[in-house]
């Protein structure tokens, strides 16, 4: 009898620690629990953990102050897929100070999920490099990459 309990306790363990580590090979990492670069791999948020700003690929230049006309410019309207993408570009004494969605992938539980985790990303990159030429995020690949064709359409209209 104490042999059965024995083994019953024993495979409970086993289990959980066969359950904690799959959830943690499994999860997604947050960004400020990372480093290195966005990149375009298919797991939703992963952030290129061998990237590294002293690699061979030089990170992106920043466009010159004053680079942009002052105001608020509208970009064109994006198909992402599994919605349409629209955003809003804010232009204060010459540079992007933020960039507003007035559209994104919204229909789906899922869309949502991952709007909610890529826009912060997307809007943060491209005050960083003061331009549309942000990095694809992976799992959101044609969120992405509407959010650089509307983006860019925008800037091209506040080009001082």
């Amino acid at each position: 009898m104490d042999m059965k309990k024995l083994l019953a306790a024993i495979s409970i363990v086993i289990l959980i620690g066969v359950y904690i580590f799959y959830r943690m090979s499994s999860a997604t990492p947050t960004p400020a629990a990372t480093t290195g670069t966005l990149t375009g791999n298919p797991d939703i948020g992963n952030i290129n953990p061998n990237a590294s700003s002293t690699g061979s690929t030089p990170p992106p230049t920043p466009a010159p102050a004053s680079a942009y006309k002052d105001g608020s410019y509208t970009g064109s309207v994006t198909d992402a897929f599994y919605g349409k993408v629209q955003v809003k570009a804010i232009i204060k004494n010459g540079v992007i100070t933020d960039v507003v969605f007035l559209q994104y992938p919204n229909d789906a539980e899922h869309s949502v999920e991952v709007s909610n985790h890529v826009i912060p990303l997307l809007t943060a990159e491209a005050i960083k490099v003061q331009s549309a030429n942000v990095d694809t995020i992976s799992g959101a690949t044609q969120t992405s990459e509407a959010f650089q064709q509307s983006l860019g359409s925008a800037l091209v209209q506040a080009k001082a």
